[in-house]
């Protein structure tokens, strides 16, 4: 057998190459190539949610109105009580209600009283080239696990000051004839509302939707060249909005630096969205900074989701290690896929997945790099 010439089996490698590559973008051009890559995300990347950072939503007590920071000495303040009025309920003591709602006010103004010294204090100029400061040294640990015990009312910090606001909710010196000659405060029969509602819960996460939550998909100037507004990604999501919350009827949270617009275009479509998230830069942070507004705001185990089919997958992931289960509804892309033939929209699709396909095997070998802690 006779030996080709290298140069021969260079060009035959070559020819081949080429033709592969011929295919490869004729097949990108084509409308199967991103509904083959939206099938295999979605049948290889994980949802199941993060048990250790659902904790954060198990009070399941969603609130447009709740406005406590996480973590913080008047929200763990909040918790001891709510404990305390669900004991009293249950053990049918309806008078110790007013009196630990009383209490539960003394303990509010002093925790207030002791915040605002502090900040006083803080303002105040600080001499250089002393001691190593308490931040210096946070600064050090772990973000991620800070991030944890600020969720987590087991923690050893958070577990001690409940324990510590518990003790005053139930040992505080208080006038309770005074207490009865006042009139009742009417926010009582919310908090024992919201706190019959808590323990139907476990009955209703399984099936029960908590919110809507919405991701930005950009901005754009409008037709005159000076406004900003949604661009035609975001208007599609938003569009799906409307027919889902006319259907369930939940409070909807929009997420992304896109979310100011987003609330002005439901606004004049007569959707008013009270939950803004306008911090998170990318979709590491969209599912983040989602979820601690959520658990801000009381809880919210589960909640519809809202984006494209392509983005969908590697945003469920996201959330579900946030501890948020996430039923997607897809919106529609700005183009449509063709039925055979080639064409550029089917590029746009096929553009669009292999982004996210890149993007979800980065996050899952690498982690989000550009993902902050906290917004």
């Amino acid at each position: 057998m006779v030996k080709s010439h290298w140069m021969v089996r260079l060009v035959q490698i070559a020819s081949v190459l080429f033709v592969l590559f011929g295919c490869f973008m004729v097949l990108i051009y084509s409308p199967f190539y991103s509904g083959w890559v939206v099938k295999a995300l979605n049948s290889f990347v994980p949802v199941e949610v993060n048990q250790v950072a659902a904790k954060s939503q198990q009070m399941a007590a969603l609130s447009e109105h709740e406005n406590l920071e996480p973590g913080s000495r008047l929200w763990i303040a909040r918790q001891a009580y709510l404990k305390l009025m669900e004991e009293a309920i249950q053990s049918h003591n309806s008078q110790n209600l007013t009196v630990i709602q009383a209490r539960y006010k003394a303990l509010q103004h002093m925790i207030e009283e002791a915040q605002q010294q502090e900040n006083e204090q803080e303002e105040k100029p600080r001499i250089p080239l002393l001691a190593k400061s308490v931040n210096d040294e946070i600064g050090h640990e772990d973000p991620t696990q800070a991030v944890k015990d600020l969720l987590d009312l087991n923690s050893t910090e958070n577990k001690a000051l409940m324990e510590k606001y518990v003790e005053f909710l139930l040992t505080h010196k208080i006038e309770q004839e005074q207490v009865a000659k006042q009139p009742v405060d009417e926010t009582i029969y919310q908090d024992i509302a919201l706190i019959h509602e808590q323990n139907e819960q476990p009955l209703l996460q399984g099936s029960k939707p908590y919110a809507i939550v919405v991701l930005g998909g950009g901005l754009t100037l409008d037709k005159n060249g000076k406004d900003i507004v949604v661009n035609e990604y975001t208007r599609l999501r938003l569009e799906k909005t409307l027919a889902i919350e006319k259907q369930y009827q939940l409070p909807i949270v929009l997420s992304g630096v896109e979310a100011p617009y987003m609330q002005r275009w439901l606004k004049e479509h007569d959707v008013d969205a009270k939950l803004l998230e306008d911090r998170s830069m990318n979709t590491c942070e969209n599912s983040r900074f989602s979820s601690l507004l959520l658990q801000k705001k009381g809880g919210a185990p589960r909640v519809i989701l809202i984006t494209d089919r392509y983005h969908m997958p590697r945003t469920r992931r996201l959330f579900a290690l946030n501890g948020i289960e996430t039923v997607p509804v897809e919106a529609p892309m700005p183009t449509h896929l063709t039925h055979w033939r080639p064409s550029k929209q089917n590029y746009d699709h096929s553009r669009r997945a292999n982004y996210e396909m890149l993007a979800t095997i980065r996050d899952v070998w690498f982690g989000s790099t550009d993902c902050r802690e906290v917004p």
